[in-house]
């Protein structure tokens, strides 16, 4: 069973218009993989709730993980505003990661969808291009994603940079073809990455992005839908924090 410890910062960086980075030396290192995430606790005691957060990248010889995250609320709010050498409650790491599949991967991602995808495409074998979606030109993890993918697409919703559209429009206009899809963004996005993989025969995996309240799977407040009856709740549900947030584009309504 998980269970919450004190991790320290260990680097804090703003990366783009609130989004950050924060570099956490913490024993949830040691066995993470890509596509998992963990809880971050606020100091604050009326925030009962963490915030699940995604790992975007692993050291685990230095004991670290790397999160990037968007403010959104009060909780990220707090963590944008921690530095090196500061203290903070962490618990993790949590979830099903990707699968380590294909001699040829699309990694897929859009908006605060793009830090998860960095870390996959370092481990992935074979060849990996990334289709990466922003809303303009404020861009972030770019150079990193250079250095790790054969290929590096990017989309713009406003057209300041690379394909103007989607990741979808980006991945039709390249005509890009593989053996797997990996992809985690807004729902949209998830559902156009799959029926661009089931329109060309290309197997797809699909990070699911929920609310989360306790993060371990007790307390189904993170459901989807699924396309077969859960073992767990025996209708047609699964957890997203526990079964997923990795499921196969198959098994969940989209």
């Amino acid at each position: 069973m998980k269970v919450k410890e004190t991790a320290k910062i260990i680097e804090s960086k703003n990366l783009a218009q609130g989004v950050y980075s924060l570099k956490i030396k913490t024993t949830a290192a040691k066995d993470a993989i890509p596509g998992q995430f963990i809880n971050i606790f606020s100091k604050d005691g009326s925030k009962l709730l963490p915030r699940p957060i995604s790992i975007c990248e692993i050291d685990k010889e230095a004991s670290t993980l790397r999160v990037v995250f968007r403010v959104v609320g009060a909780g990220t709010n707090e963590f944008s505003k921690l530095v090196s050498g500061d203290e903070v409650e962490v618990m993790g790491p949590l979830g099903n990661g990707f699968p380590l599949e294909g001699e040829k991967s699309i990694v897929v991602g859009g908006g605060i969808g793009v830090p998860p995808m960095l870390e996959l495409a370092k481990q992935l074998p074979g060849s990996v291009t990334a289709v990466m979606g922003y809303r303009n030109d404020d861009m972030f993890l770019t150079e990193e994603f250079t250095d790790v993918a054969a290929e590096l697409i990017i989309a713009t919703d406003d057209g300041s940079v690379g394909v103007h559209g989607t990741v979808v429009d980006a991945m039709n206009e390249n005509n890009l073809q593989a053996d797997v899809i990996y992809a985690c963004g807004p729902k949209p996005m998830l559902r156009g990455a799959a029926a661009y993989a089931k329109e060309h025969g290309i197997k797809c995996y699909v990070s699911m992005e929920e609310r989360m309240a306790c993060g371990v799977g007790a307390c189904l407040g993170c459901v989807c839908k699924s396309t077969e009856v859960d073992d767990h709740s025996h209708v047609h549900n699964k957890r997203v924090c526990k079964d997923g947030p990795v499921f196969l584009a198959t098994e969940v309504e989209l």
